[in-house]
């Protein structure tokens, strides 16, 4: 990942300024946010993990164990889905802010296994803080999780290909306001047992199949509790201090993407959380100034998981290469992902939603070998052209694509290391896509 262009934005140092009164006012920290600009799997870990190299504080701030970042240090590659990957800094704090759904035996499973693969994680329990308003994932989330996917197959043909990591389930909780969490499991824990079976009980109510060892749950619970409580902290005023003391670099790394927001995505076929600069608001309970950069991760071209509409995708050998040369497969689930030119409709109502300050393009060298690339540029629907992005996905499925044609450049840029040392064609495809959209480039990137 290589740095082009210096972006515009506010200064992420927090300083003081004199009012009129002579008296100083705090300027508080900004927050530095990447996210996820298409459907996810964009390579958010690797410009989160060059912008974490300096960080003091990384955060997440929405999903769980469903997302999946991959960061290689030191040859040693290491895979995260629930912690931040920023996390591999030994000098930054990992903060799981209250916006997340935290699986406890996948938080230390994750932990445990990337410790195996080598020194990167070491310390990582007196480096992680919680929100205690984080809310719990429970075993019996994730079994309900695999039930509904499968009453959606029978009853309707096609479910929604989650990663039945319970996370539609937990958020529904917490949606009804019988949900459980982190402030509840170190506090009093017979109240939270007591919550606990009330919980489990209306779950078996709605899934008779399901089968929960209530006792043996509440056991491992306690363990978990244990370890957790000297992480757990008030996460308001962990962050609110941390924005309004002393100069600090703050990360926010999004999970999953903008098309697949709860409230933005192609609904159904999205993810239960806010993925789109919003949730860092509310997942981790700051103000909208707060808010500096937001760097949106693009990959050069489009790739999908599951189903759901998807315009620009290629079913023939273009698809194809694009899948073996970019080793398209889900970090979470290790699906094949489906693959297409890039869209510019798609990224462009990502940028109306995020308002992106600058891009960082991914896997610019899997084109390498195309002698021309094609990239969406509008929409039609019986032969007139639509200005937005469709809500409906009945509507999305039926878009015919019109596609500009670029040249090629038909040169290996596996290792080039600057934007200068890009082949020419190389560098028009870039230009091309800041124009289009408005948006500045600071990073591209390669696919190792």
């Amino acid at each position: 990942m290589s740095a082009e262009n210096e972006s515009p934005g506010l200064p992420n140092g927090g300083a003081c300024c004199a009012s009129a009164t002579g008296h100083f006012l705090l300027v508080g920290n900004k927050v530095t946010v990447v996210l996820g600009a298409q459907w996810g799997d964009e390579g958010k870990g690797k410009v989160v993990d060059l912008l974490a190299q300096d960080a003091d504080i990384v955060c997440r701030c929405q999903g769980g164990n469903n997302a999946g970042h991959t960061v290689v240090v030191d040859s040693v590659e290491y895979d995260f889905h629930l912690l931040p990957s920023g996390i591999i800094n030994q000098n930054a704090i990992a903060f799981i802010g209250n916006g997340v759904v935290i699986h406890l035996p996948g938080l230390f499973e994750e932990a445990e296994k990337n410790l195996k693969k080598g020194q990167g994680l070491a310390g990582w329990e007196k480096r992680l803080c919680i929100s205690d308003r984080a809310h719990i994932v429970f075993d019996f989330h994730q079994a309900a999780d695999g039930i509904q996917e499968q009453q959606r197959q029978e009853q309707a043909g096609k479910n929604l290909g989650t990663t039945k990591k319970g996370i539609g389930p937990v958020y529904s909780s917490k949606a009804a306001r019988s949900g459980l969490r982190m402030c509840d499991l170190v506090s009093d824990f017979n109240e939270f047992s007591q919550r606990f079976k009330l919980l489990a009980k209306q779950y078996k109510s709605m899934y008779p199949s399901l089968e929960i060892d209530i006792d043996g749950e509440l056991k491992k619970l306690q363990d978990y509790a244990d370890r957790v409580k000297p992480m757990v902290k008030d996460g308001v005023y962990y962050i609110y201090e941390a924005l309004h003391g002393p100069p600090k670099k703050i990360l926010v790394e999004g999970a999953n993407a903008a098309l697949l927001d709860i409230d933005f995505g192609t609904y159904p076929f999205v993810t239960s959380s806010n993925c789109t600069v919003g949730g860092v608001c509310t997942g981790l309970g700051i103000p909208p100034q707060s808010i500096g950069d937001v760097y949106g991760v693009v990959k050069a071209y489009t790739t999908r998981v599951g189903i759901g509409a998807f315009p620009t995708e290629q079913n023939n050998d273009i698809g194809e290469m694009l899948q073996t040369r970019g080793h398209e497969y889900g970090v979470t689930t290790g699906r094949k992902r489906r693959c297409g030119w890039l869209d510019l409709v798609l990224l462009r109502y990502a940028h109306m939603i995020n308002g992106f300050t600058a891009l960082a393009l991914t896997k610019l060298d899997i084109l390498d070998v195309f002698s021309e690339i094609k990239v969406g540029v509008s929409y039609k629907i019986d032969g007139k052209n639509i200005p937005h992005f469709p809500a409906n996905q009945e509507v999305l499925n039926k878009v015919e694509v019109e596609y500009e044609t670029l040249p090629g450049w038909n040169k290996d840029t596996s290792n080039v290391r600057t934007f200068e040392e890009l082949p020419e064609n190389a560098k028009k495809y870039v230009q091309f896509i800041k124009e289009e959209l408005g948006i500045p480039s600071k990073y591209y990137g390669r696919s190792m």
